[in-house]
């Protein structure tokens, strides 16, 4: 699709932020990102089955697969829908948890850590609470915190499924959690625009994406972070990630918040870093992700209290 008939597509308003914010030869990959269809993707549950066995069921019901460089546990599946894998037993058993990868990185990134008290302030539907048990091998405490009574449910679920014991939901809105409480790690998957995730193959793609919806969630986005960085123990660490590629929601964020608390950047180093389709970020350490087939589009920053 040639890069005039994608922007006839999309609000004014958002094509302007782009512009902003990115050079033409990143708009351009940018928008070409919007237009594919994503391949199926999974990571393995490794509370309930090694990378080898799911390999292994893979082969046998002739699905063809790869695997990425920054990560054992996840997989790409091209020859089948998300749809088609929920019938396989694996699915079913919990040994297999459909995530896109770029939503696998922030849990990776923070590097969950045995016995430490670890939240998750927004965390239905629970790919990333699941994959921090997996990653501290359930001797983590995790609290998952969801408002919304029918997200959190499913976030339940989700839990049992995944048999991930050492998660307590907490029905609460992150942002009124009391001050008293330390947490020794948290992730704030923070809700965005979702700019990052855009599809122009589906009807209605750009329905939610407004001027208004980013005001709304640059307010919460920031009290979010305000909050996890006052209940973060000092020295220690929080990820801070969304689905959106707008800066507003992502480097704007951290370079006011971090003018009111005594925080720091802490560069982000993983393996397989150079594989990813990265973007240029404004805060050096930071990772910026291109929607692309594989990919959505994301923002991952790592933050130090001092």
């Amino acid at each position: 699709m040639e890069q005039k008939e994608i922007e006839k597509m999309l609000p004014t308003f958002f094509l302007e932020m782009l512009k902003e914010q990115y050079d033409e030869t990143n708009i351009q990959k940018i928008l070409q990102g919007y237009t594919q269809n994503r391949v199926t993707t999974f990571r393995v549950n490794t509370l309930k089955a090694s990378s080898q066995k799911i390999e292994r069921e893979l082969q046998k019901a002739n699905l063809i697969f790869e695997k990425v460089s920054w990560s054992e546990e996840a997989f790409i599946v091209r020859n089948i829908r998300k749809r088609d894998l929920t019938d396989l037993s694996i699915y079913h058993k919990g040994e297999i948890y459909l995530q896109s990868l770029s939503s696998m990185l922030p849990p990776i990134i923070l590097e969950p850590q045995f016995g430490n008290d670890i939240l998750d302030m927004t965390a239905a539907p629970g790919g990333k609470t699941t994959q921090m048990a997996a990653l501290s091998c359930n001797k983590a405490h995790i609290t998952a915190c969801e408002m919304n009574a029918i997200r959190a449910e499913r976030l339940k679920y989700n839990i049992h499924q995944q048999g991930a014991s050492c998660v307590y939901v907490m029905k609460k809105d992150a942002c009124k959690i009391d001050s008293f409480f330390r947490f020794d790690q948290i992730l704030l998957d923070a809700p965005c625009s979702g700019s990052g995730t855009l599809n122009l193959q589906k009807p209605n793609f750009t329905k939610y994406l407004t001027p208004q919806l980013i005001h709304q969630v640059i307010i919460k986005q920031k009290a979010l972070l305000k909050k996890a960085l006052c209940i973060l123990k000092s020295g220690n660490e929080m990820v801070y990630s969304t689905c959106s590629v707008l800066a507003k929601e992502n480097e704007d964020i951290i370079c006011e918040v971090l003018k009111q608390v005594d925080a720091e950047i802490v560069p982000i180093t993983i393996k397989g870093k150079e594989d990813l389709p990265l973007l240029p970020t404004k805060i050096e350490g930071t990772i910026g992700i291109c929607p692309t087939e594989l990919y959505e589009g994301f923002f991952i920053a790592k933050l130090r209290k001092r």
